[in-house]
């Protein structure tokens, strides 16, 4: 049997699966209930934006996707609605679960992005989840998984030029959209971050730490040339990931880090992520040259050309933020010196 709890569907048995041990996480007590089949059905059956206020859910599968031992987990909930007027769906969930936070905050942002232009029918083929609801008793909120392919995956591919241009226009729409943030991330909260996380590289590595020093002071004096922006809400944490691509449709996934800032955040943030994944799945910073040049291309048509030193000094600091990244994550602290030197090379030209 696996972890997590069964119930009996017709004559099949269910569980939820765990791979990960979340169950006996002592910082999240909440996610043992959350794994046990039968008090999901129980907490699922209530939720009124699954079912409509009447029928039956029936749990059909589980699984864990991700977990962050202490501080979150992705859950995904497969299961079968019988409503009273005969009508009977297959849905997916995805619950979301955070260390001392009760998921009523990020439902409510979910839902005016919903609303606020992203619905899954809306005729310009950007969209977010739909919001379901939340479940209180086990601090999760939850999601409809949406269908659709990472556009990690297509970028590389033919028509990765074009797919980027979509992802400007979507990226676009979100700083229009006008929906509060309950936080600011300024271009100190941008620097403070390399500041806390690159003298453990220099520490770790003190052949590299001269170099280090030299990178964090011109990251400071390319900041310094960034002109203040007029804030609006940005997802922050915008990469191709974070896009999943179903046909003409793009879906904008994880607004955990939604806030008011600098829109060009989000597509320099882009861009340093895929000049980070040339390096080190395709073996050459420059491959998808051609995915960046559209992406900043069209968000220059679109937010005024006045963005662009803006995004090119956040793709900049995105790619050393990278050096952190690769000397903590496993597989990637063989690139730890190459990912240096281009920070250097891009810093070196930036501040002339």
């Amino acid at each position: 049997m696996t972890a997590g709890g069964t119930t009996t569907t017709g004559a099949a048995m269910v569980a939820v699966a765990d791979p990960f041990g979340v169950a006996d996480d002592p910082a999240m007590p909440a996610l043992a209930r959350a794994l046990n089949a039968d008090e999901a059905v129980r907490q699922l059956g209530a939720l009124a934006g699954l079912t409509g206020g009447t029928g039956r859910v029936r749990l059909l599968g589980g699984r864990v996707l991700r977990y962050k031992p202490g501080r979150r987990c992705l859950i995904e909930y497969t299961v079968g609605v019988e409503r009273r007027d005969g009508v009977n769906d297959v849905v997916r969930l995805i619950g979301k679960v955070r260390r001392r936070r009760s998921g009523a905050s990020a439902l409510r942002l979910l839902e005016a992005l919903w609303t606020a232009g992203f619905a899954a029918d809306n005729a310009d083929g950007i969209s977010v989840p739909e919001p379901i609801g939340r479940l209180p008793a086990l601090g999760m909120w939850l999601q409809r998984a949406v269908a659709g392919r990472p556009a990690t995956e297509l970028l590389a591919g033919p028509d990765g030029a074009a797919l980027a241009r979509r992802i400007a226009e979507a990226a676009h729409k979100l700083h229009r959209a006008a929906v509060p943030a309950r936080r600011c991330h300024t271009m100190a909260d941008e620097l403070g971050i390399l500041r806390e996380r690159l003298p453990a590289v220099a520490a770790a590595e003190p052949r590299w730490a001269c170099r280090i020093q030299r990178v964090l002071s011109w990251c400071e004096r390319l900041a310094a040339s960034v002109p203040r922006p007029a804030a609006c809400g940005i997802h922050r944490d915008f990469y191709a990931d974070q896009v999943l691509v179903d046909g003409d449709r793009l879906h904008l996934i994880d607004f955990d880090c939604y806030c008011a800032g600098d829109p060009a955040l989000d597509i320099g943030n882009f861009i340093g992520h895929v000049r980070e994944h040339s390096l080190r799945v395709l073996g050459d910073p420059g491959a998808l040259a051609d995915v960046e040049r559209a992406l900043g291309d069209r968000f220059a048509e679109l937010a005024g050309a006045a963005v662009r030193p803006a995004v090119r000094a956040y793709a900049i600091l995105t790619l050393v933020r990278h050096i952190h990244l690769s000397a903590v994550l496993p597989g990637r602290r063989g690139l730890t010196g190459r990912l240096l030197e281009l920070c250097e090379e891009a810093l070196g030209a930036g501040v002339r």
